[in-house]
């Protein structure tokens, strides 16, 4: 994916300027060649359902929300529409006036997006007027959440701020130094009544208090290693998932485990190293690693439960589970779902051809995809 391929470089701690790397993780030479699609015998069907579009995501990863009603999605030209959840007719659409860098966060009312100059803008989602502008600082590369009647959003300049959802007023400011090179895609912020979650550059986990701010514990799910930065990036990026009791993380080189929310202690912890985060399922978490081996964990346990290797090198999404099945997308567009049991492919479906680099939106019998082009795909699983 596009984004997930470059570096960000931090001159020094404390400063919120960056720059970005390309070519770190190879060169012409050393190309990795995705693997080709295999024929299989389909055991379900995947339906369009309708498409429509918005612009293209340009250099930023975009990923459709909703609200459980419609959906929303946004471009870098700074579209923002609101979708017919059965039609996709477009109910609502406007023009920001800012470029866009993410979105789309869907919650108490409000979609919200994020800009390059580290601003969150909130917007009514029955209607697409303003709300209110938060200016905070750093780019925002992943969406804002909402829920407990605040706003949590991330800068990629090492700050987390939690906002009123009412007003966008700030409520606190978590910071932390960053490692010299971090990988320029953060992890999501997962947040529920127990507080607020985020996977950190350097490996590690931190549960943070909703009501000031502070860290209630700070756990490695990586230790950073090697000789040179490039080696020892040891970063958590793309989703968290949790259930009641745990939530769970992957890092680059590193590991992939569950931890107890309320005190940050491992629950599991296996060798791991990814770039698109993790999705829970029922008992079950997924995980594709860097090279796009799709694998199922038990949630509790960490026992693997089957690995799908025939998607490798495809720059896969973060697997989820959708009805009985798992569903990922790849840098060509395709859609492929695996049976939920044993990871075997049951079926496929193309959207426009271009890579799907944010997050699907999984519904009860079907999902919706936002492709780096704009396409906005809805399936159904028969």
């Amino acid at each position: 994916m596009k984004a997930r391929i470059l570096l960000a470089l931090v001159f020094a701690a404390g400063l919120s300027g960056c720059s970005t790397i390309s070519g770190w993780f190879g060169s012409s030479s050393t190309e990795i060649k995705p693997a080709a699609l295999t024929a299989f015998h389909p055991t379900a069907k995947l339906v369009k359902a309708w498409e429509s579009d918005i612009g293209s995501g340009g250099t930023y990863e975009f990923s459709p929300g909703t609200d459980g009603q419609a959906v929303y999605v946004a471009d870098k030209e700074g579209h923002l529409a609101k979708l017919d959840l059965a039609t996709g007719k477009a109910l609502w659409k406007i023009d920001t006036g800012h470029v866009l860098s993410t979105g789309v966060g869907v919650g108490d009312d409000l979609v919200l997006v994020g800009t390059p100059k580290g601003q969150v803008l909130a917007y009514k989602s029955d209607n697409g007027q303003p709300a209110w502008t938060a200016n905070l600082s750093g780019e925002i590369l992943v969406p804002p959440v909402v829920g407990e009647g605040v706003v949590a959003a991330r800068g990629n300049d090492g700050n987390i701020w939690l906002l009123d959802a009412k007003d966008g007023k700030q409520r606190w400011v978590y910071n932390r130094l960053l490692p010299a090179l971090i990988l320029r895609v953060p992890s999501d912020l997962l947040l529920n009544e127990r507080g607020l979650f985020a996977g950190n550059p350097g490996g590690t986990l931190v549960g943070i208090a909703l009501n000031n701010g502070a860290p209630a514990w700070e756990t490695a799910v990586a230790q950073p290693k090697g000789a040179t930065e490039l080696e020892r990036i040891s970063d958590i990026t793309g989703p968290l998932a949790a259930n009641d009791h745990l939530i769970c993380a992957a890092a680059y080189q590193g590991r992939i485990g569950c931890f107890d929310q309320v005190s940050g202690n491992p629950v599991w912890v296996r060798p791991f190293s990814g770039l698109t985060g993790v999705d829970r399922g029922g008992d079950y978490l997924y995980a594709s690693d860097e090279h796009g081996t799709v694998e199922s964990f038990g949630m509790e346990s960490g026992a693997i439960q089957w690995k799908q290797d025939a998607l490798r090198d495809r720059k896969l999404t973060t697997p989820v589970e959708v009805d009985n099945y798992v569903a990922v997308a790849d840098y060509q567009g395709y859609v492929h779902l695996l049976g939920r049991d044993d990871g075997q492919f049951a079926a496929r479906a193309e959207t426009d051809g271009s890579a799907v680099d944010g997050n699907l939106l999984a519904l009860r019998r079907g999902l919706i995809v936002q492709t780096a082009k704009g396409g906005v795909f809805a399936f159904r699983i028969e």
